[in-house]
Order: structure tokens, then sequence, then C-alpha cells
């Protein structure tokens, strides 16, 4: 090759300079991530905030963030569960005698009264029944009556002395047997009445009717397995739930003092409340596999949004606190050394706060001390703060409007905040 060759070709670098700048890039990153160092505060433990060489951290610039203010309101005091809907009550209908289905009077789902008709079996066998059991009915009710007639005739012989005791004996005897038939005869009619009544077969609760299994035509026995339909009370309807043993304490304190819990039932994701309604019952024993009581509330349920063997998720209320100093929960942190905050002073400033929190719930949390009312705190961008830190506020919680260039809260989810240009 010659030397005109060798000196157009690109040069490579030699293999401890690439070492060098390897080991420089890897210095340079931890630089750039090391946390800033600062007194300790009441969060530590929790994100440190940018480090020296961050973004905004190590040139000073402020730290964009959202944030919220302390209100002061009511806070409902709720324990949630996961219920299942059941029918205040359950009738499956089936046929007491059997026959042939000649009329069906009712619609699927329908919504039916106690006592409608919702079927006819063939009344004719029983009709027919009926007329035979009342012959033989007027059939003894005729030996009765000349049996008394023959015994009030001896009994006057025998008082003349004219018949033997005996005679009137064996006349009384015959008089009683006639009188034990008779009732034989009665209760023959009366179950030829009941078993034609039953024929027509009646709605035995108020609800709403299931699918059929039965059509007309059909051929139905005295008490089939397969009912005719089945009728489920849904107007009040319940709701079964269990409680954790350790919510017994506060819940029993409430029941015992005789006040009225409110209920509330929620869909699967939380969004619709479906219905409203009390507590009505707990069980008499804890689950002894689970740590849980059974409890049943139930509902009014008049726009029919409960249905049988729904699952549900269910609020319980056990007070509501009046007046108390509430905050988004996603402005509280959690540390090695409990709960915090960060408050944003006047000068938008940063300042780690240490707090005692109490019950949550729908994103809302109850501060018991700690901040004051209207104070403003930092609701997200926090993975970048510390101590001291200046922030700049983006966008107010109330402000349901994103500024140009971002996404909705809904679009951006838990993505980290970005200054906007």
């Amino acid at each position: 090759m010659s030397s005109s060759q060798r000196t157009d070709s690109p040069r490579r670098l030699p293999r401890w300079l690439k070492i060098v700048l390897v080991v420089l890039a890897v210095v340079a990153l931890a630089w750039w991530f090391w946390p800033a160092s600062s007194s300790p505060t009441p969060g530590a433990g929790a994100p440190g905030g940018a480090g020296r060489g961050g973004p905004f951290g190590g040139f000073g610039m402020p730290v964009p963030v959202r944030v919220a203010t302390v209100e002061r309101g009511d806070f409902p005091v709720e324990l949630k569960a996961l219920g299942t809907v059941s029918a205040a009550r359950t009738v499956n209908v089936r046929s007491r005698v059997g026959g042939e289905l000649v009329k069906v009077l009712f619609e699927e789902g329908q919504k039916v009264e106690a006592g409608e008709l919702l079927a006819v079996i063939d009344p004719r066998p029983y009709q027919a029944a009926l007329q035979q059991a009342e012959g033989a009915l007027l059939q003894n009710q005729a030996l009765l009556k000349n049996a008394e007639i023959d015994l009030a005739r001896y009994q006057g012989l025998y008082a003349d002395d004219s018949i033997a005791k005996q005679t009137l004996d064996t006349q009384e005897a015959l008089v009683a047997q006639y009188r034990g038939n008779l009732k034989v005869s009665q209760a023959q009619v009366a179950s030829a009445k009941l078993d034609l009544a039953y024929s027509e077969i009646r709605a035995p609760i108020s609800g709403r009717l299931g699918l059929r299994g039965y059509d007309l035509g059909n051929l139905v026995g005295a008490n089939d397995a397969e009912p005719l339909v089945v009728i489920n009370q849904t107007q009040p309807i319940d709701v079964s739930f269990t409680l954790p043993e350790s919510a017994l304490p506060d819940l029993l304190g409430r029941v015992r003092d005789g006040a009225e819990l409110t209920a509330e039932v929620w869909d699967r994701g939380e969004r619709l409340q479906l219905a409203s309604g009390t507590l009505r019952s707990l069980d008499n024993q804890i689950d002894t596999s689970t740590g849980t009581l059974r409890l049943k509330a139930r509902f009014a349920n008049e726009d029919e949004m409960l249905f049988p063997n729904q699952f549900v998720n269910l609020r319980l209320r056990l007070m509501t606190r009046e007046q108390v100093l509430l905050i988004p929960s996603a402005a509280l942190q959690y540390g090695s050394n409990g709960t915090f905050v960060y408050v944003i002073d006047a000068e938008d400033k940063v300042q780690v706060r240490p707090v005692k929190a109490g019950p949550g719930n729908s994103g809302t949390t109850l501060i018991e001390e700690g901040v004051q009312v209207g104070e403003r705190l930092v609701l997200e961008g926090t993975d970048r703060l510390r101590d001291g830190s200046k922030v700049e506020i983006i966008q107010a919680q109330d402000d349901d409007t994103p500024p140009p260039g971002r996404p909705s809260e809904d679009e951006a989810g838990e993505r980290p905040l970005r200054k906007d240009a």
C-alpha cells in the first residue's frame, strides 16, 4: 500500500483514550444526578430533589409545580367495602298441581303485584273432582239426617219401654258414624276446591319477574324442580358486604348509640353513585377464616339501578367531621420520619413541614395539625424539590384549562411537569 493511501484512511482513537472518555462520561453523569446537600428535613428519606448539575437545582432555576390550597370544610368518615346486591325476597314460583299449562298471563321481566294471576293450569280435572266430592257430601248429609230421625224415634220407643237398650245404642253409633263420614266429605270438598284454586298460579309477592321456565301447552307437574318463573323483590333491595374486625369498635359504638348510618353504593369504577340507603343489620359472629363481619344495608332502589347478584362498591358513613382542614391527598408526602407537605411561602420558596394526617377519602385527606387555611401546598412536581427550593406555579388546582402547549390533567397522568415555553 502507498503512503498516500495510508494518509487518506480515517485515524482510529487509541484504546487508552477511549477508556478515559468513558470514565469522564460516567463521572459527569454521577455528578449530574448526585443529590444536592441540604440540612436534614422532616421529609428525609423522600426523594431529594434535583441533582447538582440538574436542569433546575444546579443553575438556581425555579421548579415548575402545581399547587393546591388548604381548605376548611366538612369531611365524611367512611368505611369502604365490596358488596353484592341481593333481593329483599326471592320466590321460585312453582305449580302446586299438575296438568297442561293453558294460559300464560305475564311477560318476562314484568313487574307484578302480590296476588296477580300469572298462569292457569287446565282446571277441568279439578272441577270434576270437586263435583264428585260435593256429591259424596250430599249423600252423607242425607244418610246422617235419616239416621238422626231414626235415633229420635228409637229414643221415644225406649222411653215407652218398647225396644231394647241395645237397639238404641246401635242407632246412636250409626249416627256418630255418619257424622264422621260427613266431616270426611267436607274435607274432600275443601281439598278439591283448594286444588282447583291452585290451578290458577298467582304471584305470592310483589317484585320483578325473571325468564319463563315453561311455555303454553307444556305439561307441568306439582312442585317441579324447574320453576315456572322467579320473582325478585327489588324495591327495596339489599346489599351484603363485609368489614374487617379492626373496624368494629368505631362501627359498634355508632350502632349502639342508635345512629342511623348512611350507606352509598357506587359502580365498580367508583365514578357513578347508584343508590343511597341505610345500614340494616349485622351478623352475630365474625368469620374466623377471614377475620371479617358480614353486614347488610337496605336501599329503596326507586330507579332500579341495582340488580340481584350485582357487584358494587359500598361506602358506609360513620360520621361527618365538621369544619376541619382538608388538602388533596396528592399533596401529602411520606418520609422516614412521618408525613409532611411542601408549603410555598410568600417568596415562592418551599418549606418542608411535618403534619399529622387523619383519614382520607376520594382524593381528599383530613389534616389534624400542621397547616393553616389558605396556605399553598405543592401538588405536583415534588420529586424535584428540597427545603428552600424556588418554585414557579404553572397551574393552580382549580384551573381546569391547561396552559398552551400542555396536555390536560387526564392526558398528563402522572408524568413529570415541564416548564412551558
